[in-house]
């Protein structure tokens, strides 16, 4: 039987399906979206250490995927899991002994001499956000699972990329429509981009962790070593960051009548610690992958919007392929164009000249 369709429809039909399924895919999986994208960072990190391992030294193919995958959990999911119990525990049994709080505003308001609310007012208020944060533990728990499944999901697609990496590798070439030398451009985009925001901006948080901790220890801040734990995590953050360790900080020391210490914090933080983040990192972004500051301010405003934290990577990358797509847009453009207004040869054979 006939089919009803020429050669170009079919083609063009074959690509609308393939875009449409590949399109269903995506709204399926949307909510592990980001495990497939942290996979593929970590794989981009760890292969330098992949192939000088398997490929230079011959060690097990297996042995060390699982021990890059056992590094991953140690160095990253448990730290941010202790983290975030221990924040969760400190958060609820603050708010639920709301007379700490009132003695802080009470003091703040003695030092300031501003009313800052009245009494029953702000007991209403921290019982709505006992409340709340009754709440948001229930959520915790109920999406503990979805979290799971997502670090499990990594875990796998990770296991995979390193196990079949040829495989992976050479689809990539066979299937993305780009000549070898844009595949190469792209290839160095996201080694420099994961260069400049993954390392590098591990480098900034690290310094950014060990300078707010030492001043919360000068200026006698309790658990001053935990806090600055805390403010290493919090750096990732665009914006806000450090601040939002450094700055209640300074609010506490304030109620407690250390107007010194306060304000010792406050200056530290705002001159040298903000400092430090807007600095090296497009230092950092500079030297470690070549990207201009431009690039990686947008990309890390773009990409937290759209994907969370994981955005502060996939963002500078996504503007990057832009980049990258336009100048191999304009380069074919221009050749096309050249050969376009090439005189045809003559009739002899030879080329004419281009006048």
């Amino acid at each position: 039987m006939e089919n009803i369709y020429t050669p170009r429809q079919r083609h063009v039909l074959l690509i609308a399906s393939i875009l449409g399924l590949a399109g269903l895919m995506v709204f399926g999986l949307a909510q592990y979206l980001t495990a497939f994208l942290a996979a593929g960072i970590l794989f981009v990190v760890f292969r330098p250490i992949w192939v000088a391992l398997v490929h230079k030294r011959r060690w097990n193919r297996r042995l060390v995927t699982i021990g890059i995958l056992v590094l991953t959990v140690v160095v990253l999911v448990i730290p941010f899991y202790a983290l975030s119990s221990l924040l969760v525990n400190r958060l609820v049994a603050f708010v639920r002994n709301p007379d700490q709080i009132l003695q802080v505003l009470h003091k703040l308001e003695e030092a300031t001499g501003i009313k800052i609310t009245e009494q029953q007012n702000v007991r209403q208020l921290l019982q709505q956000g006992t409340s709340v944060v009754s709440r948001w533990l229930t959520t915790l728990a109920s999406s503990a699972l979805n979290v799971l499944v997502v670090v499990g999901l990594m875990l796998f697609t990770m296991y995979y990329l390193f196990m079949q990496e040829t495989y992976f590798l050479i689809g990539l070439r066979r299937y993305l429509p780009f000549r070898s030398e844009t595949m190469h451009e792209l290839g160095d985009s996201l080694k420099n981009n994961v260069n400049a925001n993954v390392l590098g901006q591990a480098l900034v948080a690290l310094v950014q962790g060990i300078l707010t901790g030492l001043t919360l220890w000068v200026f006698k801040v309790p658990d001053p070593l935990f806090w600055g734990v805390v403010a290493f995590f919090m750096a990732f953050l665009p914006v806000l960051g450090t601040p939002l360790v450094w700055g209640p900080a300074a609010l506490y020391q304030f109620s407690q009548g250390h107007k010194g210490a306060a304000i010792g914090i406050l200056l530290v933080g705002f001159i040298v610690i903000i400092n430090v983040d807007n600095l090296l990192r497009i230092l950092l972004a500079k030297r470690m992958g070549n990207i201009h500051p431009l690039v990686t301010l947008v990309g890390l405003v773009l990409g937290v919007e759209i994907f969370g934290i994981i955005g502060l990577v996939v963002g500078p990358l996504l503007v990057s392929y832009f980049l990258v797509l336009m100048e191999v847009f304009r380069r074919e453009n221009r050749a096309a164009q050249k050969k376009k207004h090439q005189t045809p040869p003559s009739e002899g054979g030879a080329p004419a000249s281009i006048v």
